[in-house]
């Protein structure tokens, strides 16, 4: 019963983090916003606890290494090139992978880690943009 309380407090810190950040997003008028972060962030933790509870693996890292290199394609399609060289979604594609490196986080229990890598990740966001 224990774990179980457990687990849920990773899924829901995951969920939390992940708002925060999508909110953000979603407030700026960006194209991946509240519910795409959280359900990145979310997956995240729960793969990771699968991995650890559900299958009894020794080697958590792989099932890691395949969120990250699955999480490539979700960025890769938040980055559009427009004309004269324009490139727009690189903060967006940033952000998702960041909020899945917090799921992973959140979901194998470094909850300091997540929270203290949110607010970081939060604190860049709100930083303004260079006068060009």
């Amino acid at each position: 019963m224990a774990m179980e309380l457990e687990i849920v407090l990773r899924l829901l810190l995951s969920a939390a983090l992940g708002a925060g950040i999508g909110y953000q997003r979603e407030k700026a008028g960006k194209q991946a916003g509240l519910r795409t972060h959280v359900l990145i962030c979310v997956g995240a933790a729960l793969f990771t606890i699968a991995s650890i509870y559900g299958f009894g693996s020794d080697d958590a890292g792989r099932v890691a290494a395949g969120v990250v290199a699955g999480i490539g394609f979700l960025g890769a399609g938040a980055i559009i090139r427009g004309g004269e060289g324009i490139v727009a979604g690189l903060t967006t594609a940033a952000t998702i992978w960041a909020v899945a490196g917090i799921g992973l986080a959140a979901g194998a229990g470094l909850y300091l880690a997540s929270v203290v890598a949110a607010a970081l990740i939060l604190a860049v966001l709100f930083i303004p943009r260079p006068i060009r």
